[in-house]
């Protein structure tokens, strides 16, 4: 990579405030990029683990949650718990992903060749060093902070560079950790009505032994930072289960789901409305365009040529309701005292026009991150995918090249180095 191509990628670039739309046929399918299921870490485990299939060093699962540091070409990611839905003891960690740029052809879609590769493997444990794991088994019977089970689904990394913080989907939970140790600083504070009373090592028994609180594995799936890295915004995959989630045989029913703000200086929370396209959609990500618009990825639950619905929508949350003291929600309709978040198409996954959709495309488009503005002036933005840990299956990284006028009021995260 020459040298003007090289600050060209690390320069960052405020894009003016622009009314609210649709994005336009300006965005580019720049490249894809993709670790092999089969690729290991640097964790230092061997052998396998419990589903006797899968390697205790296998790198897998980090499309759920991905982040950029601010620095080069560098991002972090958050494996989710492992295989087999929580069966295994698979140790929670973060991983620093390098991500490699090469131009092979005339700008435009699919001009650049993306190489990513896991360079740092980080090991995560609480403040006395007990490892975090996957497992669904490792609760805190009352449903408190020193639970031991984790399961990453967002993370993103304050300005300095040295704390991460990961929503946890089991809690949920927000926690804070050390970049350089990976041991947890703390948890914030998240609303009560977010929890369950009785946790369990099962889905089914969660579900029926609680009346509130998140639904099992529909817990706080996408995390995204203010630009000034005051707030952290925690998104829920679906509605609580007080919010008319559930009907017979535990069906999904509910349109709308809940977006959580914290003030990290106060622990401040307020409360926002989200209304999905359909109930047996869920959310997977939210990422800050600037401190009220933000892009969310909205899909269904299929794969290859069955999926039907893998979209990005712009949000807004100024002028909606705070709903922090609705203790409850109707599982359809926004009740007419409550004003949801603004919502526009933004960027749909399976438009013909950039060739993705078809029996390789994933079922789990899970990570969202702004990375290096690109020679041509426009914003990169990285959609990561989950492929729960299928060694045939690789994890693949979709780059993409937006126009400034596509995303008006853009503030780029703030990033600086601290003493």
């Amino acid at each position: 990579m020459n040298a003007h191509l090289r600050r060209c990628l690390i320069t960052l670039a405020i894009a003016g405030s622009l009314p609210l739309g649709a994005a336009s046929a300006a965005v580019t399918l720049l490249g894809t990029g993709a670790i092999a299921g089969t690729a290991t870490d640097q964790s230092g485990f061997t052998g396998l683990l419990e589903d006797g299939v899968t390697l205790k060093n296998q790198i897998g699962g980090f499309g759920s949650a991905f982040a950029y540091t601010g620095r080069g070409q560098r991002f972090v990611a958050a494996p989710d718990r492992g295989p087999a839905d929580g069966a295994t003891t698979y140790v929670d960690r973060l991983y620093r992903i390098d991500i490699g740029v090469r131009q092979v052809a005339p700008y435009g879609s699919n001009a650049f060749q993306f190489t990513p590769a896991v360079t740092d493997t980080l090991l995560l444990s609480d403040e006395a060093g007990r490892p975090f794991t996957g497992s669904s088994t490792a609760f805190d019977p009352t449903g408190s902070t020193a639970s031991l089970r984790l399961d990453p689904e967002g993370i993103r990394v304050d300005a300095c560079g040295t704390t991460a913080y990961v929503s946890d989907e089991y809690g949920p939970y927000l926690y804070a950790f050390d970049l350089a140790t990976g041991r947890r600083r703390g948890a914030i504070k998240l609303p009560t009505k977010l929890l369950i009373d009785a946790p369990s090592a099962t889905p089914a028994s969660e579900l029926n032994g609680n009346a509130f609180g998140r639904q099992s594995n529909r817990g706080m799936e996408g995390l995204a930072i203010s630009p000034d890295g005051s707030k952290l915004y925690g998104l829920m995959q679906n509605a609580l289960i007080q919010d008319g989630a559930l009907g017979a045989g535990n069906a999904r029913i509910s349109t709308g789901a809940r977006l959580v703000e914290v003030t990290l200086a106060t622990g401040a929370l307020r409360e926002f409305y989200y209304p999905l396209d359909a109930a047996s959609y869920g959310l997977n990500e939210i990422l800050a365009i600037n401190d009220h618009t933000f892009l969310v990825i909205e899909r269904d639950g299929r794969a290859g040529a069955a999926a039907q619905f893998k979209r990005i929508f712009r949000i807004d949350i100024a002028g909606a309701s705070d709903i922090r003291a609705v203790k409850s929600l109707p599982s359809t309709g926004v009740p007419a005292d409550i004003v949801p978040v603004t919502k526009t198409p933004f960027l749909d996954l399976l438009d013909p026009a950039y060739g993705l959709a078809g029996a390789g495309f994933p079922e789990k488009i899970e990570g969202l991150a702004f990375g290096p503005n690109l020679p041509s002036g426009q914003h990169s933005l990285l959609v990561t995918s989950d492929n729960d840990f299928a060694a045939g299956q690789p994890s693949k990284i979709y780059v993409f090249g937006i126009d400034p006028s596509d995303l008006p009021g853009y503030q780029p995260q703030q990033f600086r180095n601290c003493p």
